[in-house]
């Protein structure tokens, strides 16, 4: 039974990536892997996985080709380049991205893989460290069921819960709207725990209330803790959540649409990167609301925000029509002596609010 088994070519052995890759080959899967930190895949070539020493030499024999990287550039670099995927690997391979990335991009991967007889689907993931770790991800794939049947096996491995949303690209929109839904779940989680802690309330405590009324979330339930704790290493890094937010807005900006739950988040995780929390867990959010000191001792320097943020912009990156009507989306009207968000600061004559801090305070 083990001969007839699919051989696999696995690119991307980080946080998510090695697990993965680790329910594949102890399901009997022949496994090839590659990483640019070579180091990361040492536990899987360990366990009998083979390394190779570049992508093309990793799904030149491959059946199926997973990928898992951190950024649309990067998938693109694989696929497209060259000497990348498409080149690479065998006539009648499957190759499956993992990576959150552009539907757009999908959609050309997979247009691209029709015509050089390969078969291509974007099959992003959510679950987080703990679900990959555990092998209960949901997949979240942009083809048909029919499709996915010749590795559903495969991706089995990995995922309880599958879901087929019929075309390329559609995974992709699938998974930016479970981010634009967690995105204003953290910023949620993060509000409640800082009206508590200021209202005197046991913390832990107020997490069990919400846990059991309807204002529950999957922040609320899985990452709370961690920030209860102080607890900041990464099951999901913000650099990544904060590009995964961009993805949603400007795919967002195109159809013409608001997001104003994924605005404020991205606005708070684009600060909270910009002071030096880009590799630190999703859950860090909670330290903008925090004294300086607990962000210090976290490896933050708010310094840094004010060096890289232009004065007039609100640091988002995206194009807002700034000027004396820009709404402020924090859902109060403000006079001009109004301290903005938990007080932290009055703001400069002109500056949009936003965010829970000065722009201008350098804190």
């Amino acid at each position: 039974m083990a001969d007839t088994k699919q051989s696999v070519a696995f690119i991307g052995t980080g946080i998510m990536g090695a697990p993965i890759a680790g329910h594949i080959l102890d399901a009997g899967y022949p496994v090839t892997v590659y990483n640019r930190t070579a180091a990361k895949a040492e536990p899987l070539v360990a366990r009998g996985a083979v390394w190779a020493e570049s992508p093309a030499a990793a799904v030149a024999d491959a059946d199926v080709v997973f990928t898992m990287v951190g950024f649309p550039d990067e998938v693109e670099e694989l696929y497209l380049a060259g000497d990348g995927i498409l080149a690479a690997s065998k006539p009648g391979a499957v190759l499956i991205d993992l990576t959150t990335s552009s539907p757009e991009l999908a959609r050309d991967i997979a247009e691209a893989a029709a015509v050089s007889e390969r078969a291509a689907f974007d099959c992003p993931v959510t679950g987080g460290e703990a679900g990959a770790i555990a092998g209960t991800l949901t997949a979240i794939i942009g083809a048909t069921e029919h499709d996915v049947e010749p590795v559903r096996a495969i991706i089995s491995t990995f995922a309880n819960k599958i879901f087929c949303f019929g075309g390329a690209g559609k995974g992709q929109s699938a998974k930016l709207a479970n981010q634009i839904s967690l995105a204003a779940s953290m910023v949620g989680m993060s509000d409640a725990l800082a009206f508590a802690q200021q209202s005197g309330l046991d913390l832990v405590q107020t997490r069990e209330m919400i846990l059991g009324g309807t204002g529950t979330s999957g922040a609320m339930k899985n990452l709370a803790p961690n920030a209860l704790d102080g607890d900041w290493k990464p099951g999901f890094m913000v650099k990544h959540f904060l590009k995964d937010i961009g993805l949603a807005l400007s795919a967002a900006e195109e159809m013409d649409i608001a997001l104003p739950g994924a605005d404020v988040a991205f606005t708070l995780y684009d600060m909270l990167e910009a002071i030096g929390g880009g590799d630190l867990g999703t859950q860090a959010i909670s330290l903008l609301y925090q004294e300086e000191a607990a962000a210090t001792a976290a490896g933050l320097d708010w310094s840094l925000y004010t060096q890289g943020h232009d004065e007039e912009g609100c640091g988002c990156g995206h194009d807002h029509d700034h000027g004396e009507g820009h709404e402020c989306h924090c859902g109060h009207d403000h006079g001009e002596d109004h301290e903005c968000c938990h007080g932290e600061g009055h703001h400069h004559d002109g500056h949009e609010c936003r965010c829970h801090h000065d722009e201008d305070a350098g804190k």
